[in-house]
């Protein structure tokens, strides 16, 4: 096999692997389905709130979610220092790609990102945030039946209160 030939045949190779592996590790927007698999980050995330994807944030505002964790919303989250770069690897590694960020600081509320407030608050009846079942525009479970295995598609969709579209 020619040289230049060798060369096609692994660039192609590494063209289809690479197109796997981003099909295996990042969001299908078409059905915001989102593939998850960091089990520290499920533990220690999960155990508070839904573990969020990663890609609803920037990589600069995972960093900055990770550096406050002591006074994180409230509650002391502080992890041991190598669990702790263990998950601020994996979000940096599959961070979105959108703009986090407002007046030059990174974004550190998913609700507060512009994509969020575009998807959710033109559809979502006024009051929906404050009733006892949501709580908080954070709570994605209360509306998304499938959030617990990152499937936030429409097909599984139960707001309370109702929609407005």
């Amino acid at each position: 096999m020619s040289p230049v030939r060798n060369a096609l045949r692994h660039a192609a190779i590494y063209v289809i692997a690479a197109a796997a592996t981003a099909h295996a590790f990042f969001a299908h927007a078409g059905d915001h389905a989102f593939r998850v698999n960091n089990p520290a980050y499920q533990q220690e995330c999960g155990s508070c709130h839904v573990a969020y994807p990663p890609q609803l944030l920037s990589t600069y505002s995972w960093y900055a979610v990770m550096a406050g964790l002591d006074g994180h919303f409230g509650t002391d989250a502080s992890l041991e220092r190598t669990q702790r770069a263990q998950i601020v690897a994996f979000l940096a590694l599959n961070a979105g790609e959108r703009d986090t960020s407002a007046g030059g600081k990174p974004l550190l509320r998913i609700t507060e990102t512009r994509w969020f407030t575009k998807e959710h608050h033109k559809e979502i009846a006024a009051g929906t945030a404050g009733r006892d079942e949501v709580r908080s525009m954070a709570n994605c479970a209360a509306c998304h039946r499938d959030a617990d295995r990152f499937d936030y598609a429409e097909r599984s969709l139960g707001v309370p209160g109702g929609r407005t579209r």
